[in-house]
């Protein structure tokens, strides 16, 4: 039982990061599925570079590849091929037990669907992450679980089940929780999808504000609108990113 124990302490041991790189490197990056039709490549060597505290939208048709993109850069998903490192660390040599370790300190993901726990309150949903990665003293827990919830405005919903919250609370409930562990990078996924056009502008203004505060922000997104207010755009296509005129267009 010691000798197992010793063993998943050892693999889930991070190496340490690498200081001075961007926040995000990916270097020929490839993913391929194997299908009952045979290989896709949804990921065609690609190349993208993204410095801490910058707020980037990452658009592109259904099937483009950008899902797969923000999925290797959360360590969700394994390239089939190429490097990729995040706030210094080589996510692609990670075994399973130190990707779990490490995007628990490292990455806060929000879903389009928000995901949040249904026999949870707010304030157990956004304390899960510091209880699952032992982060913060037992005690500070709900009190930072609570000024988070604060900040994204909802710390009036604090005892509230989802089922009792609206879309737009329950998203807030969401961002506050994948910034329970203070993590450099936050992800996501077509995070206002199922909002409507005035709490989804909210919710942008909140990730700029997160962005200047000096957290990275990596967000899939279908309106044009909502990506034009970011720092920056990245574009995917059929598995490539497009690359960017001298006038800033899409060439």
């Amino acid at each position: 039982m010691i000798g197992k124990l010793l063993s998943w302490l050892v693999s889930t041991d991070l190496p340490q990061p690498r200081i001075g790189m961007a926040a995000i490197e990916l270097s020929a990056v490839r993913k391929v599925y194997v299908t009952g039709a045979g290989e896709f490549e949804a990921l065609k060597g690609v190349d993208l570079q993204v410095d801490a505290g910058e707020f980037v939208a990452v658009v592109g048709k259904s099937g483009s590849g950008k899902s797969t993109l923000i999925n290797m850069i959360a360590g969700i998903d394994r390239p089939s091929d190429g490097d990729v490192w995040v706030a210094g660390t080589p996510v692609h040599t990670l075994t399973e037990n130190q990707i779990a370790v490490w995007r628990g300190r490292t990455v806060g993901v929000v879903f389009q669907f928000f995901q949040l726990l249904p026999t949870l309150t707010s304030l157990e949903n956004v304390m899960l992450p510091m209880d699952f990665c032992d982060v913060y003293n037992p005690v500070e827990r709900p009190r930072r679980a609570f000024r988070l919830l604060e900040m994204v405005g909802v710390g009036d919903q604090a005892d509230k089940l989802p089922a009792n919250l609206s879309g737009g609370q329950q998203q807030r409930v969401a961002i506050a929780r994948c910034l329970a562990n203070d993590p450099p990078l936050l992800v996501a996924d077509e995070p206002t999808g199922n909002l409507d056009a005035r709490t989804a502008s909210a919710v942008i203004d909140l990730f700029g504000e997160l962005a200047r505060s000096g957290k990275t922000i990596l967000m899939v997104t279908h309106d044009q609108d909502l990506a034009n207010r970011s720092s920056r755009i990245v574009t995917v296509s059929e598995g490539q990113i497009s690359p960017v005129t001298a006038d800033g267009g899409m060439a």
